[in-house]
């Protein structure tokens, strides 16, 4: 026996609408590329997202064609977040911090058919034009009187020129919410960038889980600042959620700089932000020896990679700010779990609930894990057990598009490539990546553990922990350093900060100092590089 509640699909398009009929004053405040504060409502966002469906129509545009973007976190990016979804078609952002050969690769594997791109990011856009076939309309999100005037690229149109001949009016079509939603490539696969294809029903479904108060706590009296693009992971589905909650929205556009996001923070109100830990470091490093403080940031939801204990304990005794830890993945839309304490963890000791928060959190609904050793078994939520975390879920891909890779799941279960552990209440800690965990003697070490004593030091502003070859142990660690500017730090002063606060066997055999370790396209360490650039490196003494 069927129950007896309506059926309707869950779109993209019903978000749009609910914020327009019910929080249609609500306010979107974007930096512009062009420097200025652009301001307007989900009332008027709705009514663009409906020209720009009307705009694709217009193009002759099929549905699930595919309509790419390389653009920073402002308000045309949003209208396209709805109107392309919204209307059938499949929103592919593109990270404009790829190579331009991959932009290129990845435009033709996804057969996109329309390009729009912020004019910061012309020059990429002349690089590749002519080696992307299926290309055929390219659309710079700007005015008509900022098209320059000799591009060199054929039936450049300018975005609102695009949009401001068509009508408001549209009927959001009803189909399958199965249906391909929007796309995102992931780079670290082996091989080419596969994409994860998401549907609207997943999209939904994370917009839901994430709004909930043991997540991001997303509410209609928020004001939140995404600093987290919206070209990685559709921006951790932020613009989503703050649709279904109707909360208000800030975008900070390509001023990424520590001074520009507090200002923006502080001149909006900003009550949450999010964003990847090299963001809050330039923010941190700009607000200290200016003696700034926040009036109204509460949160924030720091991922992407392993937040350092230094930043989680800054934020909370300088700035009162509370830290979410958070992980999660390309594949998986991309929330996994979110760290907030449980009620039997409020009248712990300050240093015990802190413990708890290092770690990467406890699951949301909708996202079963677990952890396997080398043998497949599951292994013990114990704290202590470590293995493979493999995941499970509405939103966690089950297959790359064009079925790259072949199949990637392993009896159901997505593997991550993340070592972790699980403690008895649920709270999942990585480890390290599997490809990056040092195996010395026998035994494994973190290479975050070794990157989060170092960030510690006072002097140091950033660190990276690499395995390098070693004739008895296999491997052992050394870590690279960046020092803060204007401060000293030498090799035995930092080894001795490890002391009582490690195994002695775990202390890195070497630091090397280096001007700036490199950064991948979404601001994670590139360690596969770091350790190219370091092949020719040998331990003291051997």
């Amino acid at each position: 026996m069927l129950g007896l509640m309506q059926s309707q699909p869950l779109l993209i398009s019903s978000l749009i609408e609910f914020a327009q009929r019910h929080h249609g004053d609500g306010e979107i405040v974007s930096r512009r590329v062009e420097g200025d504060i652009h301001r307007y409502t989900y009332r008027v966002l709705a009514s663009r997202s409906r020209q720009v469906a009307n705009a694709l129509d217009s193009l002759g545009l099929a549905f699930s064609d595919r309509v790419a973007t390389l653009a920073w976190n402002g308000y045309r990016h949003l209208e396209l977040y709805f109107g392309v979804s919204g209307s059938g078609r499949v929103l592919h952002t593109i990270n404009p911090r790829l190579h331009p050969d991959q932009i290129a690769w990845i435009a033709n594997h996804a057969e996109d058919r329309v390009v729009c791109f912020d004019m910061s990011f012309l020059p990429i856009i002349q690089a590749v034009h002519s080696k992307c076939a299926s290309v055929e309309h390219w659309i710079a999100l700007c005015d008509p009187d900022k098209l320059p005037a000799d591009s060199g690229i054929p039936n450049l149109k300018s975005y609102e020129a695009w949009i401001g001949s068509q009508k408001d009016q549209f009927d959001w079509p009803q189909f399958d919410e199965n249906s391909a939603s929007s796309m995102c490539y992931t780079s670290g696969t082996t091989g080419n960038p596969k994409a994860a294809l998401y549907s609207h029903r997943s999209t939904l479904l994370h917009a839901y889980a994430a709004a909930l108060p043991d997540v991001m706590c997303i509410s209609a009296r928020d004001s939140i600042l995404p600093v987290v693009p919206m070209f990685h992971v559709n921006a951790w589905g932020i613009p989503y959620s703050a649709a279904l909650c109707g909360a208000k929205l800030v975008l900070p556009g390509p001023a990424l700089d520590g001074k520009s996001i507090y200002e923006l923070i502080e001149a909006e109100g900003v009550t949450y932000a999010a964003g990847v830990p090299t963001i809050w470091q330039m923010l941190l490093g700009h607000m200290k020896p200016a003696g700034l403080k926040f009036s109204a940031l509460q949160r924030t939801v720091i991922g992407g990679s392993a937040c350092p204990p230094a930043m989680i304990q800054a934020f909370k005794d300088d700035y009162g700010v509370d830290v979410l830890h958070a992980w999660g993945m390309t594949e998986m839309s991309p929330l996994g779990t979110v760290c907030t304490l449980k009620n039997k963890h409020l009248k712990l000791a300050e240093s015990e609930q802190t413990e708890i928060r290092l770690k990467q959190g406890r699951a949301i609904f909708g996202v079963d894990m677990k952890i396997v050793g080398a043998d497949g078994q599951e292994q013990a939520w114990d704290g202590q057990s470590y293995g493979d975390l493999l995941v499970r879920g509405p939103w966690i891909l089950s297959e790359y598009f064009k079925g790259e890779g072949g199949n990637p799941l392993i009896d159901g279960w997505f593997p991550t490539g993340d070592v972790a552990t699980i403690d008895p209440d649920g709270y999942m800690q990585i480890t390290d990546r599997s490809k990056d965990v040092i195996k010395s003697g026998g035994e494994w070490i973190s290479s975050i553990d070794v990157e989060n004593i170092a960030m510690a030091h006072p002097a140091v502003a950033m660190a990276a922990c690499i395995g390098v070859a070693h004739p008895k142990w296999d491997e052992r660690p050394i870590v690279v350093v960046v020092v803060k500017p204007g401060m000293e730090l030498g090799r035995e002063e930092l080894l001795k900060s490890y002391e009582g606060k490690t195994a002695k066997w775990q202390i890195p055999d070497d630091v090397i100092f280096v001007d700036a370790i490199p950064l991948g396209a979404t601001g994670k360490m590139q360690k596969m590089k770091l350790r190219e650039l370091l092949k020719d490196y040998r331990l003291p003494g051997l």
